[in-house]
């Protein structure tokens, strides 16, 4: 399988959000679309924002946190999850938090106003929204989320957020069930 790649400083990111739905030693990543199997998991698994395969060809995959960190592998061969330290070198790398998401959001997809979005970096972020704890699904085409393998506690987990009415890029973090976007970069 290949991927669209950008080089954005002296990283080399994966240029699209993560889209598979297997392990990285093969085993299959299971695609949940029940919400109170959503709500009760506490291993990997993916979906699609509404459950809609036309929504995985513009956003690829939401993934919940234990898919992120599953011993058996994410990131496909030769890439690794972007982490909290990938993500603060890439902001400082295009000018820190408070301006980076016009050089990083996509030009499409964003509702108005997309404030100040060029995509200049090449990184093509897009809001792809989420799917929360109960599988309830909001915000595509006002944020993009993205997971990192870093724990605030034991049902919290660390993303990175950018939304469509500022240029800046967030860290906060999200329960561990929520279903959200994926970037990789070469390890």
């Amino acid at each position: 399988m290949e991927f669209k790649l950008v080089k954005i400083g002296n990283q080399i990111w994966m240029a699209d959000n993560l889209d598979v739905d297997t392990y990285r030693n093969g085993d299959p990543i299971p695609e949940v679309t029940d919400t109170d199997e959503w709500d009760r998991l506490t291993t990997g698994a993916w979906c699609y924002y509404n459950n809609d395969p036309e929504m995985g060809k513009l956003y690829g995959k939401l993934y919940n946190w234990y898919a992120l960190v599953d011993p058996r592998g994410l990131a496909p061969e030769g890439f690794r999850i972007a982490g909290d330290n990938d993500w603060k070198l890439l902001l400082q790398t295009v000018g820190g938090h408070l301006t980076a998401g016009a050089i990083l959001k996509s030009t499409e997809l964003w509702k108005a106003p997309n404030d100040g979005a060029t995509n200049e970096a090449g990184f093509n972020a897009k809001p792809g929204g989420l799917c929360d704890d109960d599988c309830s699904f909001m915000d595509r085409g006002s944020i993009g989320y993205w997971w990192t393998p870093a724990e605030e506690s034991k049902k919290l987990a660390w993303s990175y957020i950018m939304e469509y009415d500022n240029a800046h890029v967030n860290r906060s973090y999200y329960e561990k069930k929520d279903g959200l976007s994926v970037r990789c970069l070469k390890a």
